[in-house]
């Protein structure tokens, strides 16, 4: 029973098990930027008939898409945060470094129109700097907007691979387990998305959504996400609109890791709508 946001519905993997558990009439409404993804969910989700909705669009004004569906409350909401699978393992995307694209890496390209791209050959240096040290902690931010500046001078960087070197050539050999590239390519992808800023007026669309009891899930994969979600928890939890389920974020264990590398690092936290 009840009515569900899925505000990241991806391939449609957690709104199958929300529907199923919901059985046999609960109701969940999907959302996504992303259009190719939603049409691989269509595909995954039909089997549920009537039991399911699709909507194109940003989590972060669910209210005004849930409006257009005659939706004014609901019972639970869940927002799976980041990049999905889908999205890195397709090099047209421009997400990831592992494989050869274009550097777009934008969730939806009929919407926005800012590329990866542009932004790296056209910030000035301290507009780099910047996206590097605030959406990916990156300690060698100016050091490798440096050397962008450098080589953008000589020729346009315009593919991932071709980033992730210059990354590469400007960080001390060494000095981190994971990739060079990685946290500047999470940078530029926030900076482009207005991840941060979505999140945050997402929570509070979420909660007012929300029924009396209905409970808001949401998983973060990095410490910017997650500081933003502790953050509006405990600010409502004072403010007594809020109770905080996981006092402490639900991390998976080693039989999901080995089964999902990628969710290593992914932090659960919910709350229930006083």
């Amino acid at each position: 029973m009840g009515v569900y946001i899925d505000g990241t519905v991806g391939l449609g993997g957690h709104s199958t098990a929300i529907l199923e558990t919901s059985a046999p009439n609960g109701r969940v409404i999907g959302i996504d930027l992303d259009v190719e993804a939603l049409t691989i969910a269509k595909s995954r989700l039909h089997v549920f008939g009537e039991r399911y909705s699709l909507i194109n669009g940003n989590f972060a004004e669910m209210d005004v898409l849930l409006e257009r569906h005659s939706v004014h409350a609901v019972d639970g909401i869940l927002l799976d945060l980041g990049v999905s699978s889908l999205q890195l393992d397709a090099p047209h995307r421009g997400f990831s470094f592992n494989h050869t694209g274009p550097l777009d890496m934008r969730m939806n390209a009929r919407q926005a129109a800012l590329t990866a791209m542009q932004v790296v050959n056209d910030s000035p240096m301290d507009v780099l700097v910047e996206i590097f040290k605030r959406y990916g902690e990156e300690r060698f931010a100016k050091r490798i907007a440096h050397r962008i500046i450098q080589t953008r001078r000589e020729t346009p960087i315009a593919t991932t691979t071709q980033l992730a070197e210059i990354v590469k050539q400007a960080v001390p050999h060494g000095v981190s387990k994971i990739h060079p590239a990685t946290r500047v390519f999470q940078a530029l992808r926030i900076h482009i998305n207005a991840e941060l800023e979505n999140l945050a007026m997402g929570l509070d669309v979420a909660i007012q959504l929300l029924k009396p009891g209905g409970c808001l899930c949401v998983i973060a994969f990095h410490s910017l996400e997650d500081r933003i979600v502790k953050h509006r928890f405990r600010t409502c939890e004072h403010t007594a609109s809020l109770e905080i389920l996981t006092k402490r974020p639900i991390l998976p264990d080693a039989v999901e890791v080995q089964h999902n590398p990628r969710a290593r690092s992914a932090k659960l936290r919910v709350a229930r709508k006083l």
